[in-house]
This record gives C-alpha cells, structure tokens and sequence, in this order.
C-alpha cells in the first residue's frame, strides 16, 4: 500500500512551495509604465507614493500622550483654512466624528446616550491644543477614542480645520453644525475615491481630465491627489 501511496506522494510534494526566497518574484518594471515591456501600470490607487505626514517608523501608533506629543512636534499643518476645506471637513466630521462629539462639538453625540463618556472639543484644553495634536489623535487614537486611520490625512487636515470653526477660531465665515444630507445620500455627499498614489497612471486607463490638469498618455508620471 504504502509503495503504491509514493509516487503520488512525491508528485504532490513536489508541486508545492514549501520556502520562498523571492527568485521568482514578478519584476517591478512590469508595473512601470516607462518600461521597455509595458505590460501594466501601478493599479491605480493601491500604491501610496506621496508617504505620509509622520511614518511608523518615526512615531508608533500607540494610542498614548508621549506618542501624540510626538507626532504633534513633527507635523504643521498644510491645509489652508478655505471654503472647500470646510466643505469636506464638515463631512467628514459629520461621519466620523459627531456621532461621539455631537455635530457642534459639544461632547453630545448620540454615543453619549449609550455610554460613551461626552467629549467636547470646544473647552479651553481642546482649544488649546495644536493642530498637530489634533491630527495625531486622529492617527493614534487616546483614551476612549479609537484610532480613525481610516480617514485619509489629506481629509484629517481638513477635519482641523472645521474643528477650529466648531471652537470659534475662523472668524467671518458660517459654521454649519449638521450632516451634508440625510442618511443613503451619496454621490458628492460621501468621502470619494483616495487620493492617494500611484505616482503614475496605468497604461490601460487615462487620468480623469479637468482644466486645470494636463491630458496624461501611458508614459508620462501623473501625481495624483494633488492639491
């Protein structure tokens, strides 16, 4: 029995993988759309290339103070307080955020209705903090509030900045404190496609064409999620 069990034993031994030592890795220069061979693109959207504001390997994302304190001393913020910033600031805090700190940031989410401890944005320590701290405890979470790295960090910018109107610190412009539409709206209603990488389009498919952003063909680098 057990020699007529070997060959087929052997035969599908020897059809497994049983270490990789990455020789027969694909190429990279499959992927790149300036290669002789132009087989494909970076898929779009799957490789970020423009990094991040503070990289693990610089501060951990552990949900602790020193770890915020530390992305906090890292980061500036880059977004500008402007009318589009508060459009989708709003947004995406009406999301994310209100269902804990309440649409004004008062700390009266519905969440509070269900236990979770109210936490105002709008009180003197909140006020006072940076807009890096701010960003960090997006990224790292603290307390009771989880990590939100599923926010994109061009969009957390932007979710300082619409926490900085919610505190009263953006004078002359209108605040609103309620969700963008009504629940099952999408369309522009929801956070869109990323924004982040690859650094070049695919061959196969063309970069969406605006006025303001050049026509781009199979072999020219086109950055996307710029601003």
């Amino acid at each position: 029995m057990m020699r007529r069990l070997a060959p087929a034993l052997l035969l599908t031994l020897g059809a497994c993988e049983w270490f990789t030592d990455f020789k027969r890795s694909p190429m990279v220069t499959t992927w790149e759309s300036d290669s002789i061979l132009k087989v494909r693109g970076a898929p779009q959207g799957s490789v970020p290339t423009s990094g991040t504001a503070v990289s693990a390997l610089q501060v951990s994302y552990l949900a602790m103070p020193a770890t915020l304190d530390s992305v906090a001393a890292l980061v500036t913020n880059p977004t500008p307080v402007t009318e589009a910033s508060l459009r989708n600031g709003r947004m995406q805090y009406q999301i994310n955020c209100a269902v804990c700190h309440g649409g004004s940031g008062a700390g009266d989410g519905t969440a509070t209705k269900y236990g979770m401890i109210p936490m105002p944005l709008t009180t003197d320590v909140t006020k006072g903090r940076s807009d890096g701290y701010l960003f960090a405890i997006m990224r790292n979470g603290r307390g009771a509030m989880p990590p939100y790295n599923r926010i994109e960090e061009l969009d957390r910018w932007d979710i300082v900045n619409y926490i900085r109107g919610l505190q009263g610190r953006i004078g002359g412009v209108p605040i609103e404190t309620t969700p963008v539409a009504m629940p099952g709206v999408t369309g522009d209603k929801v956070p869109g496609a990323s924004r982040l990488g690859p650094n070049r389009w695919a061959p196969h498919a063309g970069a969406p064409r605006s006025e303001s952003s050049p026509t781009p063909d199979s072999t020219a680098a086109a950055p996307q999620g710029a601003r």
